[in-house]
Parts: C-alpha cells; structure tokens; sequence
C-alpha cells in the first residue's frame, strides 16, 4: 500500500475570504457574484479538481469519493483502538453498529494477528495430542 502525505490546512485565513463569516473552504466560482467567500465549495468540483487528478498523479486508479475518507478515517481510529461509541459520535451515526458494519475495515496487521493466533493454537492443539 503506497503511503500518501496529506498535509493539513494552514494559513488559510490568509486568502480574500478572511472574514469570520467566510467559508473555510469558499467558492471563488465567477456565478457566484457577491456570494463569492460566503458559499461552500461544491463537493463534487472539489472532487473532480483536485481530489481526483492528485490520486491520478500518485497512480490511483479507483475512484475516490467523500465516503472513501469516511472509511479510511474510521478504519484508522478502529486500528488506534479507539472506543466504538466514540467512532461512532466523531461520524454521527445513528448506530455503532453502522459505523463497524459498513465503514470499518480491519487492517492488514490485525488480520495477519488473528490469523497466527488461530494457527498456534491449532499447533498447541496437535501437539497435545500428539503428546498423549
């Protein structure tokens, strides 16, 4: 699995749109006239300007969508031992049992982990047996 840096926002008060009422992350789209730093980014030119043609230059070929970072996220906390019930508030769902159903995902290591603990002691088993 090919690591990817993803840098956090800083200094982005720094841009045109520096009022508190601004958008962290405002249209700059020409339509939007006077509205321009009071309304959110469309997700899907976020996605198809930049999310997408990032993925492409590291050679990523699936797609990637909003719900792939809910899933990394969740699988990231889940493999940091984080608290069910406190995964599940940070996404706001209604279930915990959403959020491990769907969004989790166990990470290669953990599985590697149960897999030799079941094989041990299926060699314990057997060398019991043979000892008796």
């Amino acid at each position: 699995m090919r690591e990817i840096t993803v840098l956090p926002v800083i200094g982005y008060r720094s841009t045109k749109y520096s009022r508190p009422e601004d958008y962290v992350f405002a249209t700059d789209a020409s339509r939007a006239g006077q509205k321009r730093g009071r309304q959110p980014l469309w997700l899907c030119k976020v996605t198809s300007y930049h999310i997408q043609p990032i993925a492409k230059k590291q050679g990523i070929t699936k797609r990637i969508g909003w719900h792939t970072f809910r899933r990394t996220y969740t699988t990231l906390l889940h493999a940091n031992g984080e608290d069910v019930k406190v995964v599940q508030e940070l996404l706001r769902h209604g279930s915990a049992r959403i959020t491990m159903d769907v969004y989790a995902q166990a990470v290669t290591p953990a599985k590697r982990m149960a897999q030799g603990k079941v094989a041990a002691m299926l060699q314990d088993t057997k060398k019991d047996a043979q000892t008796e």
